[in-house]
This record gives structure tokens, sequence and C-alpha cells, in this order.
């Protein structure tokens, strides 16, 4: 491989996750500003088997050829002109660019300097590449949007995913008493996270074993079980339903203004500087990261595929091998 390319997952059309393949393409230069990020992992979220099929953010990506990815963990391999806050050398974590295309399932990537933070350092790059986009959902969801409180009662649906155990996590970091929607298989583990109650969804009505929350944080949606509309059932006259990622129907806005209620749809962006207080409670011991599986760049396809079974507990990865 010369120095000017670099091995990516690129898909020339929509679709399975057969069109997922392993190509050399030209390798990114940083702007101003920018550094290039010399990859050792990457993330696998639910975005990127949504937008290879159409969906997701395929609107925002455009037509193929396309390589998807936005979470990474690596080493700086090059810095633009002006940046300060990093040198070739460091090891750092982000999600750039995102929803616009960053090509994480790639050897290298460019992005501004100020997407990514110093990668926490008592956990490995495959670790690392498993937080951006799941933590920072769950942080600016709980923090930004919600502004949870000490003492309030906050409901996560899909504690167990990977945005739903990083959420567990800070909902208890910041105060809150948790309540998390899972299987039975994962309660003992979510338990150990911080969730004060589980309900098995499987087995009884959320609703009927829920009340008087303060915050819903919805992973799932109404095209599950009416996920969403049920929860206006459990919350409390105010109570605030940050809807993810399915966002806020019309008739969803229309049943919660009735009930007295707030809803919110929401997006997560870049964020370096909660990246770094991210790490900060990783490197503290205060919040784990649970990688399921780690897959070669070459098994991209696997990883969609074990992905779309959506019964993974916490992330996938992919891994570059010696780059």
């Amino acid at each position: 491989m010369s120095a000017s390319s670099m091995r990516a997952v690129v898909q020339h059309e929509l679709g399975g996750s057969e069109v997922l393949r392993v190509e050399q393409i030209a390798r990114p230069e940083p702007l101003p500003t920018e550094i290039l990020v010399r990859v050792r992992a990457a993330g696998v979220n639910p975005v990127d088997w949504k937008t290879r099929a159409g969906n997701g953010m395929a609107g925002v990506l455009g037509e193929p050829p396309f390589v998807l990815g936005w979470d990474v963990s690596g080493v700086v391999e090059q810095v633009g002109f002006g940046v300060t806050t990093v040198k070739p050398g460091d090891e750092v974590y982000g999600m750039p660019w995102f929803p616009r295309a960053a090509g994480g399932y790639a050897e290298y990537v460019t992005a501004p300097s100020r997407q990514f933070a110093r990668k926490p350092a008592t956990i490995s790059h495959e670790q690392a590449a498993a937080v951006p986009l799941a933590a920072l959902t769950a942080w600016q969801a709980l923090v930004d949007t919600a502004d949870v409180q000490r003492g309030q009662r906050v409901l996560i649906h899909a504690a167990a995913g990977g945005v739903g155990h990083f959420a567990v996590q800070f909902a208890k970091h910041l105060g809150a008493h948790v309540i998390g929607t899972a299987s039975s298989r994962h309660h003992d583990w979510l338990t150990k996270l911080g969730a004060d109650a589980l309900v098995d969804y499987t087995a009884v009505r959320f609703e009927d074993a829920v009340r008087d929350v303060d915050v819903v944080i919805d992973l799932v949606g109404d095209a599950h079980d009416d996920t969403s509309t049920r929860s206006l059932n459990v919350l409390r006259p105010n109570g605030l339903l940050v809807a993810i990622p399915a966002g806020v129907s019309a008739e969803l806005a229309a049943a919660a203004e009735a009930k007295g209620l707030r809803v919110s749809a929401f997006l997560v962006e870049p964020d370096g500087t909660a990246l770094t207080r991210i790490a900060g409670l990783i490197d503290a011991g205060e919040v784990s990261v649970e990688v399921e599986a780690a897959f070669p760049l070459e098994q991209a396809a696997a990883a969609h595929t074990r992905g779309e079974s959506d019964r993974t507990r916490g992330k996938l990865v992919l891994t570059m091998g010696e780059n």
C-alpha cells in the first residue's frame, strides 16, 4: 500500500450488508484546523446499517459510493495549520462530522481537531471506539436536552444497548433514580451499572410497572409497539420524553400536549468538550464500556449482520490491525 492510499469499507450501492467491500482509496489530507488520525478501531452503530440500506443518514451522505462510520479511536498522524490542542502521536477518539460523512470505516480520517478528545487512558482503542456516538447521544440527551437533576426519576428504554448502557451510567452519575427496560438476561449487568429498577419488556407492559417519571429517554420509538406514545402514560405532569432516534410525529406531539407533557426530538452532535468529560468518568472508574464483539475491517458485513439482529449487549467495533 502506498503512503497516499488506504484500506476502507466502500459501498457502491444501497442494500444489505453484502454491499460493504474493502477497497484501496485515496488517503485524506488535513486542511487547516484539521488533524489526520490513523484509525485503530471504529465503532459500529445502528445509524450505520440504516444508512447502508438507504435510511438513516443516507439523505445527508447522498448517492453512493461512500464510506460509513462516525466512531473512531486512533493516533494523530498529522496536524493541519493552526492546530494547537494535539500533536502527532497523541491518542484521540471522536465522532467527527456527524451527520455528514466522516468515513470512519477506514485506516485514516480527517476532521477538525476540536471534534476529537484525548482517548481515555485506561481503556483500549477497541473500547474507546465504542464510546463517542453512543455516549454523546446519552450525555447530550440527559445533560443538555433534559437537564436531569439529582433525585429525578429517569426511564431509559433499551437500557442494555449501546446508547442505553451509557445512559444508565450517566443518569446515575447525575444523581437520578434510574429505571430501565431490558430483557431479564441483562438485569444483573444493568444493576451493576447503576440501574435502580428494571422492567422485562418481554413479560410486562412497562406502563403497568412504572409511574411518576420525570424524563423518558426513548431509544425505541413508536415503530415498535407504540413505545413513545405508551411512555406518555408514565410521565409526571410537565415531564419530558426525549425521542431518539425516531423523532416526534405530529400525533405524538398532540398526545403529549393534551396530557400536559413535553416531547423533544434529538440528534447527536460532535462535541470534543463532552468527550473529555466522558473520558474523565471512564478513567475514574465511574463509567464502563461494553464491547460485545470486535471484527476485523474485512468483516464489516458480518458486524452489520450481527448488529441488525437487535440482540447486541453494548457495542460492536471494527479493528484495523497493524495499519
